[in-house]
């Protein structure tokens, strides 16, 4: 199944519902990155909940995530937009921890309890919006729901997971959020929690082969909802030689004299996708052309 995610509404349009598979988009990430158990799921978790409040932007609209709890997985940084394109990394990709007492990968031990979730939209203004909370416990899911509750003012439950298999790929990853609209009634409101309590966990469903609206039938507890869109995902980045040769020719003609003299050539890697990008000797000769004396 190709990655993708849903928008929908329920109950009469008193509950907004997004559903995402992301198993391949997150394997993409893990390949790239070469993460270990825990990392993949604290990137797969906060990739697939970025990627849902991407599909809440429009048109060229994008986000950014940045999350630091701490803890031993260090930053995790996901950039997200409204076309289902998404890139992410962690700082310490080769983070594994025991599992927990639950049996379960200790992601909240990897990312930290002590620290920050802050999402940074572009939304085509001069000045971006930027909302911060808490971590409430480096889990992913709960730290996105009280995001959503305090920073939008909107009463949410977010669920993320993803499954890791023993060789370090992914076995299955995705989410859902449910956003109550005003409105809701109590008898909706107390229903769908009740349908949230009693669902497998997500990881669990698209590992046994449910899709993002088969998802949805299980946390509405009915089939009568309204797809509003389905939007491919999938892990891209837009990095390029181009645009590490424009970021070499703003460092100014000085810079790139010594960097020649020094190294003779030079290398840029994204951190998001791990491309790495080679300047020879005479490359760096033409770029230091192109630049400003100061």
């Amino acid at each position: 199944m190709n990655d993708y995610l849903i928008k929908a509404l329920g109950y009469n349009g008193q509950v907004r519902a997004y559903s995402a598979a992301t198993t391949e988009t997150v394997s993409e990430a893990q390949r790239k990155h070469y993460t270990w158990p825990t990392a993949s799921a604290a990137l797969g978790r906060t990739m697939t909940a970025a990627l849902m409040l991407g599909a809440m932007l429009k048109d060229d609209e994008k986000l950014t995530v940045r999350i630091e709890g701490g803890g031993p997985l260090g930053a995790i940084l996901v950039d997200a937009n409204a076309k289902g394109e998404v890139r992410g990394f962690v700082t310490q990709p080769q983070t594994h921890l025991d599992l927990n007492e639950q049996g379960k990968l200790d992601v909240s031990g990897a990312v930290g309890k002590c620290g920050m979730l802050t999402v940074t939209k572009d939304i085509g203004m001069r000045d971006y919006f930027t909302g911060q909370v808490p971590l409430v416990s480096g889990e992913i899911g709960e730290d996105f729901t009280y995001y959503l509750a305090k920073s939008e003012q909107v009463p949410s439950s977010v669920a993320v997971g993803v499954l890791v298999n023993p060789d370090n790929t992914i076995q299955a990853s995705g989410g859902f959020i449910i956003q109550m609209l005003p409105g809701a009634t109590e008898e909706t409101i107390s229903t769908v929690e009740e349908h949230l309590k009693q669902i497998a966990p997500v990881s669990q469903m698209i590992r046994d082969g449910l899709t993002p609206e088969e998802i949805l039938r299980k946390v509405f507890g009915q089939d009568d909802f309204q797809i509003l869109e389905r939007i491919p995902v999938r892990f891209t980045c837009k990095c390029s030689k181009e645009r590490f040769s424009s970021a070499l020719i703003s460092l100014g003609k000085k810079e790139i004299e010594e960097i020649i003299a020094t190294e003779g050539q030079a290398e840029a890697q994204c951190h998001f996708c791990n491309e790495t990008y080679h300047f020879s000797r005479e490359e760096l000769e033409e770029l230091k052309d192109q630049a400003r004396d100061c």
